[in-house]
């Protein structure tokens, strides 16, 4: 990207939250909830903020300039999400950072690393062997058009946005460099991986 390239973000919080048995969002996570958390470590990088929710789904207090973006399908995954988030920053930002909303440990350098990464590729995403992490990858504004495609023809797997973009696949190695534990991959979705997200932290279990 260069140094005129408009960068937004995306944060995905939709959700079912079933294996954690409560919404991810409002978890209490020091003296902010989760979903203000990473709002807050997010809105340090990059701006404009979207968070994309189910449609009924109420969420946390969030500062004023970020947009609450809701779901237009229930239960389509993170591609449908991406989907609303891109529309709603349509026009204003070159690219997008999407996140979802259970990574209390994402570190500003990673969001850095990943988005300097992009350079003239359509997607940068971090690949662990064959696992890719789409909730911790850039996406420019145009794929939207490729992501309603495969949102239409029934394939909801971001992988196979891979198959129709250029992707920048950034071996999650050479992120190391700048978040050696890889902390910002840490998703917390069970109550013990919410335990060890706030251990890691410096916090005390909640109850």
């Amino acid at each position: 990207m260069n140094s005129k390239s408009t960068i937004g973000g995306i944060i995905l919080c939709g959700g079912k939250s079933s294996r954690m048995g409560r919404p991810k969002a409002w978890l209490p996570f020091g003296d902010e909830l989760m979903l203000q958390r990473v709002v807050r470590i997010l809105s340090d990088v990059v701006s404009p903020i979207v968070v994309v929710a189910a449609a009924d789904q109420k969420l946390p207090p969030l500062p004023a300039g970020v947009r609450i973006a809701r779901d237009e399908h229930e239960a389509l995954g993170p591609l449908a999400g991406l989907a609303a988030g891109l529309a709603a920053l349509r026009g204003e930002v070159d690219a997008a950072y999407a996140s979802s909303c259970d990574v209390p440990l994402l570190q500003p350098e990673f969001v850095n690393q990943v988005i300097a990464e992009l350079g003239d590729y359509d997607l940068a995403i971090p690949r662990d062997g064959k696992y890719h992490h789409p909730l911790a990858a850039v996406y420019r504004s145009s794929v939207e058009t490729a992501i309603r495609e495969l949102i239409d023809a029934g394939r909801l797997r971001p992988f196979f946005l891979l198959e129709k973009v250029r992707a920048r696949e950034i071996d999650i190695a050479e992120l190391r460099r700048v978040d050696p534990e890889l902390q910002s991959l840490w998703n917390t979705n069970t109550p013990d991986e919410y335990a060890a997200a706030l251990k890691a932290a410096g916090f005390e279990a909640a109850p």
